[in-house]
This record gives C-alpha cells, structure tokens and sequence, in this order.
C-alpha cells in the first residue's frame, strides 16, 4: 500500500457505508472512484479518506441524489451539497419543530462532557415526560449527531458515547413505565435484520410503544429471520417492530421483509420503521410502514381496536 493511512476491505466498506461490492465495483469502473489500493493478498483495499467520501455520498444518495452526478465530485463539493441539504428549511423542518433547543446537547457531546450531557437528559425527561422527551429531543437529536458524524465533524468514538447514554436513559425509562403501567396487547417483538447494526431507533419505538402499555419483547439487533420466526412463536406474539436505517441495502431490507413475512402466520403483524427511503418507495405487502415515532399511539390504539 502507498500510504500509511488505515484501510478497510471491501466488505468492511460495504458494512460501514451500506454501499454494496457490486455497486462498488460498478463506481470504481464508470466513475473512476473509489481507487482501492491492493493487499497483500491483492484484494481490494480502501483508504479512510476514501470511506469518508462514500459516507458523504451515500446520504446525497439518500436524499435523492443520483450517482452520476455525485461520486466523481470532489470531497469538498460533496460535503458543501450536503451541508446544504441539511441546512435548508425542508431539512431543518424536524429540528426546528423540536421546541427543544439541541444545540446544548450537541456542545456537551463535543466537549466530551458526559456528566453534563446526562444531566441535561435527564432534566429534560422530567420538564417534557416521556413521549415528548423520546419524540421532540432524542429523535431529531440523534438525526443531528448522525448528520454531524456523517460529515466528519463528529468522532466514531463521539457517536457510541451518544449512544450508549441515550440507550440508558431509554432503558430506564422503559423499565420504570413497566413498572407504573401494566402490560396490554400487543405483544410486540422487537429486533432488527442481520444487516442491521443500528438500535437507537430501535430503543427509541420501543419506549414508546411501553408507553402505549404493550409488552415489549427486545432481541436485540442482527437476528437471522428464521429466528425472529421462532422467537414469535415461542412467545406468541402479536407484533413483530423492526428498525432500518438509511445505511441498509435496501434489497437486504425487502427481501428480509418478504421472507419474514412467508414465515409468519397472516395474524402476526410486521410493522417496519426508520429512516430507510425503501420503506416508502415500496413497502412490501403485508407490512405496516410506521412513518414516525408520534405515529405509533394511533397505530396502536387502531391494532386494538381491529383486535378488541
């Protein structure tokens, strides 16, 4: 290799960014980007520097983005497009309706000040209750510390601290809901697919469906569907919630979701949420789309209505 700068193969790429190896390879061919170096074993091997600029060209993509306008741009164009997207009031909509002002969580974050970062969580859970502190804070909070990260002005290392304290405030607050209320139907298994790494959001439907009283049944994230099969029947659940964020492979997400629903008796709900364009392009039939956090007290409330 030509530089001394960690590198990633092309499977460690392909997990980091959601970009698969085939379209990978297909850029490398039609764009001229990415450039992998090679290793030893002359398989495909790709700098950071690099990674961070299919990162930044994953979420254009996301956003609508086509790749023939994009990958061969410049780092430096990429990240001022994408800057603008973010700031632009169509983007900004979900931060500017949070009531919550989040840049003091941001600055407590990037100064590494994690008692202050709790404390002011924590705060905020008891001046907005539960359902507000999950939908108008830590929602579009965490939608920013994913934006920040993605533009390379947040740490790796800076993003999993976020993470880990927000997964124990919501933890928290699931367990003392269940404590205060008691569990109704639905029973609701949540998990994600193997492809899927990311539990924020997850957690984040999770507490809100405790608040709605069902009883929530975590297994975590990266179950094979034969096993979240299994695992429905075992405990009979009525609700199957899955997560997907906007890095799966959306192939990976539809095709997860037809066979799971082959599996799964017609009775058994599959309710798909986060922020994977997919799911509004083409829900696949048989699965509810969950659009938002705040949509899940009225999907609820229709479930048990339909199931009363």
């Amino acid at each position: 290799m030509s530089d001394s700068q960690p590198h990633l193969s092309i499977a460690a790429v392909e997990r980091d960014t959601g970009i698969g190896k085939d379209t990978l390879r297909v850029w490398e061919r039609r764009y001229g980007f990415p450039q992998p170096e090679r290793d030893a074993f002359d398989e495909r091997s790709y700098p950071l520097s690099q990674v961070e600029k299919l990162r930044t060209i994953k979420r254009l993509l996301d956003q609508g983005f086509r790749p023939g306008k994009v990958v061969a741009m410049p780092l430096e164009d990429l990240q001022r497009i994408s800057m603008a997207e973010l700031t632009s009031p169509r983007k900004t909509l979900a931060h500017s309706e949070s009531a919550v002002d989040l840049f003091p969580f941001m600055e407590r974050l990037q100064v590494h000040d994690l008692a202050g970062l709790r404390e002011r969580l924590h705060q905020a859970l008891v001046d907005l209750g539960a359902a507000q502190f999950v939908t108008t804070l830590i929602a579009p909070l965490s939608a920013m510390v994913g934006d920040t990260w993605m533009r390379g002005e947040l740490e790796v290392f800076e993003e999993h601290l976020y993470t880990e304290c927000v997964t124990t405030v919501l933890r928290q607050t699931i367990y003392e809901q269940t404590l205060t209320v008691p569990s109704q139907q639905p029973v609701v298994l949540m998990t994600t697919f193997p492809q899927e790494q990311h539990a924020l959001g997850l957690l984040m439907a999770e507490c809100m469906l405790a608040l709605n009283g069902c009883r929530c049944i975590p297994l975590g994230v990266q179950v094979p569907v034969a096993d979240i099969a299994k695992a429905t029947q075992a405990h009979q659940v009525d609700l199957v919630a899955l997560s997907f964020s906007s890095s799966l492979n959306p192939n990976h997400v539809l095709d997860g979701l037809k066979e799971l629903r082959r599996l799964l008796p017609e009775t058994t709900g599959i309710w798909a949420g986060g922020g994977n364009a997919v799911l509004q392009r083409r829900p696949p039939e048989g699965v509810l789309v969950v659009q938002g956090l705040e949509d899940i007290t009225a999907q609820v409330q229709t479930w048990r209505a339909a199931h009363g």
